[in-house]
């Protein structure tokens, strides 16, 4: 799971293997498995890293903090 804040501000916790897409449009833009599509006001790579460091977790490789 990871944070993520809504394009009004609002915080929510995201399943990161929900996420198929991320996009730049200018805002980002994310396209679940679902079909579903979010704007989230981090940048591209943040919400990337997020979910790369989440997938870690669950594989053991890096300690979550």
């Amino acid at each position: 799971m990871i944070n993520l804040t809504r394009i009004n501000g609002r915080a929510f916790i995201l399943n990161a293997e929900l996420i198929r897409t991320v996009e730049s449009t200018p805002d980002t833009t994310l396209t679940l498995t679902n079909g579903e599509r979010m704007i989230v006001q981090e940048p591209p790579d943040e919400v990337v890293r997020r979910a790369v460091d989440y997938g870690r977790h669950l594989r053991g490789v890096l300690p979550r903090t």
